[in-house]
């Protein structure tokens, strides 16, 4: 019914039922992941009127125990989603619908979990927000890490008026006018992030 994908590593497609509507996946080394996908095969749908809620579960620094944290939810007209778990503070969850049927087998194995549930009570969950992916366009964040590295790169080599010694050979730009293009560049990506495309 559900797989789980981590990049670089096999697709897991043999959830561990732990009760009628819940299914954990084991994630070994889960330090070292950044992303995860929880799809649908395409073979069960799930039932009229129901969804799954995707959990993340990590073992408390203190305790060692399973901590759930909600990251989203998949349904039949939504049949994947891929969640960012690499910001996710360990030791923070919240509510969650797994008790301990499902108990986490090592101190560097987290569980991605999915519980089946009503579409009305998956509307009024709140997700933690740093699980979501960012759907700002890839080029448009190379484009903005650029200009910042390029702004923070000139800036390293600014002098005042009076530090200044002549050069024939060299062209001078004001900081300050950099600095006003920059701002004026993201106050336009704030406003349109399409606006480099025309």
């Amino acid at each position: 019914m559900f797989g789980c994908l981590v990049a670089g590593r096999l697709v897991q497609t043999d959830p561990v039922q732990v009760a009628p509507d819940k299914f954990v996946f084991n994630l070994p080394d889960y330090e070292n992941v950044n992303h995860v996908v929880v799809f649908m095969l395409g073979t069960v749908p799930f039932p009229a009127g129901m969804g799954g809620a995707v959990y993340l579960s990590v073992p408390d620094p203190v305790s060692g125990g399973p901590v759930w944290q909600l990251l989203g939810f998949i349904t039949n007209d939504k049949p994947s989603a891929i969640f960012k778990i690499s910001g996710l503070k360990a030791g923070e969850g919240g509510e969650h619908p797994f008790g301990m049927m499902a108990s986490s087998p090592a101190p560097s194995v987290a569980q991605v979990g999915v519980s089946v549930e009503a579409l009305q009570q998956l509307s009024q969950q709140v997700p933690v927000s740093s699980a979501a992916v960012s759907t700002v366009d890839s080029f448009l964040q190379f484009t903005q890490k650029m200009l910042d590295s390029l702004y923070n790169f000139a800036s390293s080599f600014a002098v005042t008026q009076a530090q200044m010694t002549p050069n024939p050979t060299e062209t001078f730009i004001p900081s300050s006018c950099v600095l006003k293009w920059y701002e004026n560049f993201q106050r336009r990506m704030a406003q349109n992030p399409n606006f480099w495309k025309s």
